[in-house]
């Protein structure tokens, strides 16, 4: 395109007045528009186009070149095309040997289309000039500025701008010519182009261009910065294969290089010598070959190698050999832990099978109870007695399958779950696996970590487990698995039934007493640095400081009191002092302070309406009291002591049936309209829940209707019916011993309950010799042992 100086006067000779009609040839353009002032060469191509030039040319006229809407369109209509187009003049016409036509316009001026003449065999039209408006102002002048600043950053940023374009730009002083000027050079739409022609206001025209020009540079820039950053890292990649390149050169030279090929051949002869499962090596060779095919450059190389390297890492068919001596298994048990007679039977079992048959499947164990008894301690001995290794993952918090199965490969920085990455750690197929915590798993939208443990602890099923990173199939028969956890409740059924449940009960005074004596004190000493000399525990201090110091079914918070005391012991040696301390209850109570618990013990005298009732929780077994009075009022229930809602039907249900036996209690009638019954169990702010104080409950409101009191030493669980049966309930051991504690002589239990206490081992010795233990059917039975009748 070229700018003419002497467009000026030939526009004075040309330009008719806007009111003047002129009838002209009209030339379409596919994508160009003309601009007054301005040449351009074209190249005419259709029949029409060509005729309407070779008109023009004939008759020395100028032609109206207007712009089509639709580009693609061979054959436009009248409708097809722009209102506003350029009247031009034909500088030179050259006819080439197809009949197509290679034309230069000069661009005279603007012009609107009024009516079309003619459509065949080519478009003649009626126009009118359009001269622009233009008014002189500070802001056009501003506008102008601006206008030549963007124009001059596009023309160094772009490279299809020809630097010419910029001078003349600068050197044009009139503002409608600019802006002309520099719509012809912008890679501007169609639609933007048209826009720019047809605003004859040079202020708008100036303005629209603006905007458009800040539209281009935008694009301009981003088009800048992207090269830039390609450019950049190709600088990089070409760098380090450079550097890569002259690396591996060195080494030839030194000899130390043996290429990707060594590598390959390296890998290949462990997964051959790795005796993996048919499935696994045909995988890892499969992979090898993808690896041998790829640039030494790409980013899936990396990925390949890590997955090869976990594959060849696992132990495969390495194991320990177990330690089948039962006698010595036994003695390591017992050596390690008090008590847990049911935990030891069960591994000496699985030793004898494991003695008698070769190849058995590991059993899958679930130890419950609470905390502080021993459950994850004893997985250590089990695998020390079993001659085995002993690996540990918690599940507490856990809320991604992917923890368990793993990440599948596709995700950036997968790994196998925790099941293949402990057995990595072990190098053992058989380890002991200890799984703990594991009623504390969660499950939200990433899966739930519980149903993927339903394969890894189904003996029918985890010989074959497939961790979503390895994708093949992996041997977990052999390994011994022991799932740890407080409460079974929160476990979900199926998993549940995998699983041999073993009951860990709370610690009796004299077994916290012995555990004490033969592993505590030692290990406490031992880790604060003094010796039997500097500190003696005897059994009075001990019983001591279990009673009045911990609260709690297990002996943890038994072993930092214990601690405690040789903290201090330890102060006083480390000060130069050297004495010898006697831990005798006078001198805890000086080294520890105030006695933070004191358990209940059971009343003194008979009561009225107040009834011993017998609870289990977390932390063991405790006694509570349970109080009923009937006033007069209107026949409300009112139940106090924050009672949770199975405990508040339990009295409900006591009252119904003290309702149904109303004649035999000898009451006139409207006696439970006219009277309340208020049931409070003491120490509020303790939430109390269960049905097993529903016999208790019955017995206190009969106690009060009646007017008989209760015996103080006898103390009462069991659920109760609406026609007054007792029901069994649980937790029996940890309820008695609690009773025993308490100074209870005689417990009732449900007659359903006499199996738990068959088993002498389960209640120590001293406690049968204390207590007498009383089981009944329904309630009339336990009246007659709990009232007092005159």
């Amino acid at each position: 395109m070229v700018h003419k100086d002497s467009v000026d006067e030939t526009l004075e000779s040309q330009t008719p007045d806007s009111d003047v009609l002129t009838e002209f040839a009209v030339l379409p353009l596919r994508d160009v528009v003309v601009y007054p002032e301005l040449v351009i060469p074209l190249g005419v191509v259709r029949d029409a186009s060509v005729r309407a030039v070779q008109y023009a040319k004939d008759r020395g006229e100028p032609v109206l070149a207007v712009a089509q809407v639709d580009p693609g369109n061979d054959t436009p209509g009248a409708a097809d095309l722009y209102q506003f187009g350029t009247v031009a003049r034909p500088v030179q016409i050259l006819e080439l040997p197809d009949g197509t036509l290679r034309v230069v316009l000069e661009g005279l001026y603007r012009a609107r289309l009024q009516e079309y003449t003619q459509q065949e065999p080519f478009f003649r039209a009626i126009a009118t000039s359009a001269a622009d408006i233009q008014r002189e102002s500070v802001e056009i002048e501003a506008t102008v500025r601006n206008v030549v600043s963007a124009f001059e950053e596009a023309t160094n940023l772009s490279s299809h701008i020809p630097p010419e374009a910029l001078i003349m730009a600068m050197n044009i002083d009139d503002p409608g010519r600019l802006s002309d000027t520099v719509a012809t050079y912008l890679g501007l739409k169609i639609d933007d182009r048209q826009r720019i022609l047809a605003a004859l206001d040079v202020g708008e025209r100036l303005r629209l261009l603006e905007g458009m020009l800040a539209r281009e540079l935008s694009i301009l820039r981003m088009e800048r910065d992207l090269h830039a950053r390609v450019r950049t890292e190709l600088e990089d990649n070409q760098r380090e294969h450079y550097l890569r390149e002259q690396l591996r050169a060195i080494q030839e030279e030194l000899g130390e290089y043996s290429g990707i090929s060594g590598d390959m051949a390296d890998y290949e002869a462990r997964i051959l010598g790795a005796s993996m499962s048919a499935e696994a090596t045909e995988k890892a060779l499969r992979e090898l070959e993808r690896l041998e095919e790829m640039p030494a450059v790409s980013p899936e190389v990396s990925v390949i190698r890590n997955y090869l390297d976990w594959l060849l890492d696992l132990p495969w068919t390495t194991a320990t050999a177990d330690e089948l001596d039962l006698t010595k298994a036994e003695a390591i048990l017992d050596h390690d832990h008090y008590g847990l007679r049911k935990v030891k039977e069960r591994v000496l079992e699985f030793l004898a099978v494991r003695k008698l048959v070769v190849k058995s499947r590991g059993p899958i164990l679930c130890f419950m109870g609470p905390p502080g008894v021993g459950k994850t301690s004893i997985g250590r001995s089990i695998a020390q007695a079993m001659g085995r290794e002993f690996i540990r993952i918690s599940l507490g918090g856990v809320h991604d399958e992917a923890e368990i199965r793993g990440h599948r490969r596709t995700y950036v920085g997968a790994l196998p779950g925790k099941i293949i990455q402990a057995l990595r750690r072990a190098k053992s197929n058989n380890p002991v696996f200890m799984i703990d915590e594991i009623d504390k798993i969660g499950a939200d939208f990433r899966g739930d970590p519980s149903s993927a443990l339903l394969e890894v602890l189904d003996p029918e099923q985890n010989d074959s487990f497939r961790d979503h990173y390895l994708e093949v199939a992996y041997d977990l028969s052999n390994i011994m698995f022991i799932a740890t956890g407080n409460m079974l409740q929160p476990i979900p059924p199926a998993l549940r039934d995998r699983m041999e449940v073993i009951e860990f009960p709370g610690y009796t005074e004299d077994e916290k007493l012995e555990i004490a004596r033969k592993f505590l004190v030692k290990k406490q000493r031992k880790e604060h640095g003094i010796t039997g000399k500097h500190l003696r525990f005897g059994a009075k201090g001990l019983r001591y400081l279990i009673s009045r110091y911990t609260y709690e079914a297990g002996v943890r918070n038994l072993e930092r009191q214990i601690a405690g005391v040789c903290r201090k012991t330890a102060k006083l040696v480390a000060s130069g002092q050297d004495t010898t301390l006697n831990a005798k209850p006078e001198l805890v109570r000086e080294l520890l302070g105030p006695e933070p618990y004191r358990h209940d013990h059971c009343d003194t005298e008979n009561r009225v309406g107040v009834a011993t009732g017998l609870t289990y929780t977390p932390q063991g077994g405790d006694i509570i009291r349970i109080e009923v009075s009937v006033v007069p009022g209107e026949g409300e229930l009112i139940l106090t002591g924050h009672l949770g809602e199975v405990m508040k039907e339990s009295a409900q249900a006591a009252l119904g049936y003290a309702r149904l036996r109303g004649k035999d209690l000898l009451l006139v009638d409207n006696f439970f309209m006219k009277h309340d019954i208020h049931v409070h169990v003491p120490e509020g702010a303790v939430p109390k829940e269960g049905p097993s104080a529903g016999l208790a409950i019955c017995t206190a409101l009969f106690s009060a209707l009646r007017g008989v009191p209760i015996r103080y030493d006898l103390a009462m669980t069991g659920e109760i019916t609406l026609h007054g049966r007792a029901l069994p309930i649980g937790g029996v051991r940890e309820k008695v011993l609690a009773a025993h504690r308490a100074g209870v002589t005689t417990v009732v239990l449900p007659e359903e309950n006499r199996r738990d206490l068959v088993d002498l081992d389960e209640i120590p010795a001293e406690v049968h010799r204390d207590m007498e233990f009383v089981y009944v059917a329904n309630l009339d039975e336990a009246l007659g042992y709990a009232l007092v009748e005159e």
